[in-house]
């Protein structure tokens, strides 16, 4: 861990107080954050009710959301000590590119909810910081706009399937077209969910409100994903795996990356959570292909806990939300420096240098000490003054 890793925090802290700082102090400008709890704390004030409820929601009774995070919060670590552990490196390299996290910033419908920029600030944000973006369908800017604002950034595609074959085929043909480094079909949105908090409201968000043509979702098949393998020189993930059986399915149609996700318990309720789901899928592909997660992932500590389990790459969907609504393209940054400025530390603390030393012997099972809810994971917020 070097000294000029850590200067964006440290070198902050040299000029406050510590003892003036507080979660509810988030009149400090996304740049000098210190820690997680004032970026979430700073995305609450900026935001009305329904976008709020938009990211902390889920479907029905919101148990598989809450299985996310139990699921990470029933690991615990098994450190090992007396190793030099002067240099710790957070990066990796993935799609041919050095990255200073093994991050991708997940697909998320209707990012201009959050932030006027939307889907062009996160890209903007992971192209300065040195991370991956998945671009959603459903949001705007779309992408040739996107390719267009940062063109040099780690760049996926990810489509809801709203057409025909030719439609389909169009926008694979666009993504390569425009350089993206993967393709994404998610499968898990066969049909729409039942998001309580949105219908107890009456409100429609932006993306839903464009929808058209959702029985081409319905009716996707592994057919959709044999031709497009067929077809088309681009790596294919497929998002929403959680079984070991359709991690089998998707390795025998060729696909190259299985992404594990529920959908941040915003679909099937009473799912696992995903981190439950990830070691069958890890013994399934057996390093046949490579694995993305997503699903509460909000520390430092959880994208460790996801790579020790045999991820590649973790999707993080939410504390994106909470970051664009702090500070825009600013606000995603300092995201992405707190989350390695965590991750620098878990390893260390593990007794480990970088990601390629860690596996399943660092994680033991064990009962989780919090009940899992959203915002479980700060414990420093008041979860009575965010109407959780």
């Amino acid at each position: 861990m070097t000294a000029s890793s850590l200067f964006p925090i440290w070198s902050f802290m040299q000029e406050r107080n510590p003892q003036q700082a507080s979660v509810h102090d988030i009149t400090t400008a996304p740049t000098q954050l210190l820690n997680l709890h004032e970026l979430v704390a700073k995305a609450r004030q900026n935001l009305n009710q329904n976008d709020w409820d938009y990211i902390v929601g889920g479907v029905e009774s919101e148990t598989t959301l809450r299985r996310n995070r139990m699921a990470l919060d029933a690991l615990a670590f098994r450190p090992r000590v007396l190793r030099d552990v002067s240099k710790v490196d957070a990066c990796v390299s993935q799609f041919g590119r050095r990255l200073r996290l093994p991050v991708v910033l997940a697909p998320v419908g209707s990012l201009e909810s959050f932030h006027a920029a939307g889907a062009e600030s996160v890209v903007r944000a992971v192209d300065k910081f040195g991370a991956a973006h998945m671009l959603s369908s459903v949001c705007d800017p779309g992408l040739e706009q996107l390719a267009a604002a940062a063109p040099n950034a780690l760049r996926i595609y990810q489509l809801y399937v709203r057409g025909d074959e030719a439609w389909v085929d169009d926008h694979v043909e666009r993504a390569i077209a425009h350089r993206y480094a993967a393709f994404c079909l998610t499968v898990d949105t066969a049909h729409y969910s039942r998001r309580e908090r949105d219908i107890a409201k009456r409100f429609v968000t932006a993306g839903r409100r464009r929808v058209q043509g959702r029985a081409f979702q319905a009716a996707l098949d592994w057919h959709t994903v044999k031709r497009i393998k067929s077809r088309f020189q681009i790596p294919l993930a497929i998002k929403g795996i959680a079984t070991a059986e359709d991690a089998a399915i998707a390795l025998d149609h060729g696909v190259e990356w299985i992404y594990v996700s529920n959908h941040g318990g915003r679909q099937l309720d009473h799912g696992r959570g995903s981190m439950d789901v990830l070691p069958e899928v890890v013994d399934a592909v057996a390093g046949r292909a490579k694995i993305i997660i997503d699903g509460s992932i909000c520390r430092g500590s959880d994208i460790v806990k996801a790579i020790a389990a045999g991820a590649d790459l973790v999707g993080i969907g939410r504390m994106q939300c909470f970051a664009l609504a702090a500070g825009g393209e600013a606000g995603v940054v300092r995201l992405l420096e707190l989350l390695e400025d965590e991750v620098q530390r878990c390893l260390g603390l593990l007794g480990v240098n970088g990601f390629a030393e860690l596996d399943r012997t660092y994680l033991h099972p064990a009962p989780p000490a919090n009940p899992p809810h959203v915002l479980s994971a700060f414990p420093l917020l008041k979860i009575e003054d965010y109407r959780y």
